[in-house]
């Protein structure tokens, strides 16, 4: 192991002050010293601080026109703004996201601000120690945001919040028009996801069990929260396999196998679904009762500078702001509509609720699905590849 001395300090942190190492790699490099020689009282003493408060503040998100908007529309006029940078980063799925941020160091350290999805997964990032509490007086937006988008957030982390909520999604049903005719889409619901005549045409999203077992689970005419046949929803779901053509990994394929008319029928997010409807698409949305309904918010982990996290926070809830960011990525913001005039455009977007209370929404429980995800995971893993 190579030893780590106050003299190689310099240089690595010559090597920062120029430019020739990231500030990433720096902050890391700090880590390790301070564990191994010990920088307290030493003349690097304030130098992790230091580096940590630089004009800088990482998050985290989707890719694809998620993250051009967010750039596009709230990081470059923070910065403008502010002078403090947003240092993007992106993931695929939530859970490579979390073992990447376990895995950093110390965990979760080189990590500011991530664009989560779900209530599941604020609940995991709580409860593996993760959450920060945020003062909520120095983001005076907040007071814009649904109430009904908040209070899961607060109950989780008892009247606290790590996040604030900022866009409203679902997980529909996008079939293709020109093959599949409105009234055969209505009548046949969720099992439109079933339908023999479509056998090889049909898609779903392969990333994700608990998407899967939903849409299984109204298939098979029970709660997706509290589902009693388990045998049933695999069932379905080893039948469904068979009927399929793909499986798709990301927006952009979901987007693209849609687009080219590859498959016809798939569980899809709504806002991808909007994107290609806007592009001139022959592409139908579905949104059965019992449709996969979720919320996107900015957690803030443990750790990060707050003071420079609460501004990029309230920057990004300011209402031309997060108009403009969902207009952008075509999700609805978590902007009270009966609070903040929302743009045409916004009032015709799949999920979108004009009363601001999402009744009916139908939200995934995150201490159900959280206890057995280890367990179904592995199962759906298994089904999906044919056993």
């Amino acid at each position: 192991m190579t030893t780590l001395t106050t003299e190689k300090l310099d240089r690595v942190y010559d090597a920062y002050k120029s430019g020739r190492l990231s500030r990433r790699h720096f902050l890391k490099y700090l880590a390790l010293a301070g564990a191994s020689i010990g920088l307290v009282g030493s003349p690097f003493g304030s130098m992790l601080g230091d580096a940590r408060a630089a004009n800088s503040i990482r998050f985290d998100s989707w890719g694809g026109p998620t993250s051009e908007a967010l750039r596009k529309y709230a990081f470059k006029p923070f910065t403008e703004k502010t002078g403090i940078e947003v240092i993007e980063g992106e993931f695929g799925d939530m859970d490579s996201y979390l073992t990447r941020v376990k895995a950093s160091y110390p965990p979760g350290g080189e990590f500011n601000i991530a664009h989560l999805s779900a209530v599941f997964d604020y609940a995991r990032y709580a409860e593996l120690g993760f959450a920060s509490v945020l003062d909520e007086s120095k983001i005076p937006n907040l007071q814009n945001v649904m109430p009904s988008m908040i209070k899961p957030l607060r109950e989780i982390t008892k009247g606290t919040l790590s996040a604030v909520p900022y866009d409203l999604g679902q997980t529909g049903i996008a079939y293709n028009s020109n093959k599949i005719s409105k009234e055969k889409a209505e009548k046949l619901g969720v099992g439109l996801l079933w339908d023999k005549e479509l056998k090889g045409k049909l898609g779903s999203w392969g990333g994700d069990f608990r998407t899967n077992m939903w849409y299984a689970a109204l298939h098979t005419n029970q709660d997706p929260n509290k589902m009693t046949d388990l045998k049933a929803i695999w069932a379905a779901l080893r039948e469904q396999r068979d009927l399929m053509k793909k499986y798709w990994s990301s927006g952009a394929e979901l987007m693209s196998l849609l687009a080219n008319g590859e498959i016809y029928a798939t569980v899809a997010w709504s806002g991808r679904v909007a994107a290609l409807q806007q592009e001139g698409h022959p592409i139908g949305y579905l949104s059965p009762k019992g449709t996969y309904s979720w919320m996107e918010y900015l957690f803030v982990l443990k750790g990060t500078d707050l003071d420079v996290a609460q501004k990029l926070l309230n920057f990004m809830l300011e209402p031309a702001a997060a108009i403009a960011v969902s207009e952008g990525q075509n999700y609805p913001p978590s902007l009270d509509p009966t609070k903040v005039a929302l743009t045409d455009k916004i009032k015709k977007m799949p999920a979108f609720d004009p009363t601001g209370k999402l009744d009916g929404y139908l939200f995934a429980d995150p201490a159900y699905w959280n206890a057995n995800q280890l367990e179904w995971t592995e199962k759906w893993d298994r089904i999906k590849a044919g056993s």
